[in-house]
């Protein structure tokens, strides 16, 4: 009896560890499948979310038939999109996976960079990677890392360049957005986001979250550190106004700030409030871009918020997941979105700032 009782605990053991390779196999199978999907070629887009018109001049920004297209997914948090119109393709971040990919229209998504926001050695939390991304008017390309904690510039023979990691000699939080100026100057965003612990990182060396300029001489300004959460930016199409992003749940906000003749902001005011939303919608104000027409697209609370110059809210593309950032790509008339393990898009009427 007691041998038959040992053979039936093996077999029941066998059995356990058959059961859990196999698992394991589907899993891996799972997840080739869905690497292979990444850059799968098709024609046939899953469409997600709707849009929602609050104000009928949206009509002029979206047609009543426009769609959200998923173009990819299977991203653990996909972030700062850019068009690279020199290749016409599609950068993007991964933030957790330290990545940034690459999507085309015909070839679909292939690794661009990895590592992309931490070359370190050890492990370094949830959020390693770069985040929000930008193409210079020399075409290369400039990343806020979290990691490294520092703004980086890829060089055209692929080495990199540091632009700004410090300030008043203490290292930056983890530089998260940025946006170009005509002129060449630099602003960007500097939560604690992507500080392993958060806010209370025992790394930390700032006591506030900046928003600074990084100048064509190489002269690092901040210009303001009353937000508590400063995140996305973007100019106005005649760069009098710098709008920011605060991704703070207690204060959920777009502020707009007066750009000064040197560069420098003067006093902000709350642009548009957005707090009441958090409970009901997931996401946070996060990344922006504004049309030519001057109106903004900011991502938020249930997906991208069209807002007109004049603060009126037009409508929602609400995408249902937590939105991170967007970008104009193709002709101009293209909104290119991250929305949690999503790369999207949706055709427009209206061009990106900056687009002929």
């Amino acid at each position: 009896m007691r041998r038959i009782e040992t053979v039936l605990k093996r077999t029941s053991r066998l059995e356990w560890w058959a059961m859990k390779r196999s698992v394991q196999i589907l899993l891996l199978l799972a997840t080739l499948a869905t690497a292979l999907s990444l850059g799968q070629r098709t024609k046939n887009f899953p469409t997600i979310g709707r849009v929602i018109r609050e104000d009928a001049r949206l009509d002029e920004l979206l047609s009543p038939d426009a769609r959200v297209e998923v173009v990819a997914s299977g991203f653990e948090w996909a972030e700062g999109p850019v068009w690279v119109a020199d290749g016409a393709y599609l950068l993007f971040s991964d933030i957790p996976r330290n990545s940034i990919f690459k999507w085309t229209e015909a070839g679909g998504v292939t690794l661009f960079m990895k590592p992309s926001g931490f070359t370190g050695v050890s492990d370094y939390g949830r959020q390693p990677g770069s985040n929000g991304l930008a193409i210079d008017a020399q075409g290369r390309l400039v990343a806020c890392e979290h990691g490294d904690r520092r703004v980086s510039r890829l060089e055209k023979d692929g080495g990199k360049r540091t632009l700004a990691d410090s300030y008043m000699g203490k290292r930056l939080n983890s530089p998260n957005d940025l946006v170009f100026k005509s002129n060449g100057d630099l602003y960007f965003t500097d939560p604690p986001y992507g500080l392993p612990k958060g806010p209370d990182d025992p790394r930390r060396e700032l006591d506030f979250s900046g928003v600074y300029l990084y100048s064509t001489e190489d002269k690092l300004t901040l210009l303001t550190k009353d937000m508590t959460r400063p995140n996305g930016l973007a100019f106005s199409p005649d760069e009098k106004i710098l709008y920011v992003a605060q991704s703070d749940p207690e204060k959920a906000i777009w502020m707009a700030f007066p750009v000064n003749e040197d560069g420098t902001l003067g006093k902000g005011r709350v642009f548009a409030d957005v707090t009441p939303m958090i409970k009901e919608y997931p996401g946070l104000p996060d990344g922006m871009k504004v049309d030519a027409k001057g109106n903004l697209f900011a991502t938020g609370p249930g997906g991208i918020h069209i807002y007109a110059p004049d603060g009126t809210r037009l409508g929602r593309i609400e995408t249902g997941e937590r939105t991170a950032n967007c970008a104009w790509g193709d002709d101009g008339l293209t909104l290119y979105i991250t929305a949690d393990m999503y790369l999207c898009r949706i055709r427009t009427r209206t061009k990106g700032n900056g687009w002929k």
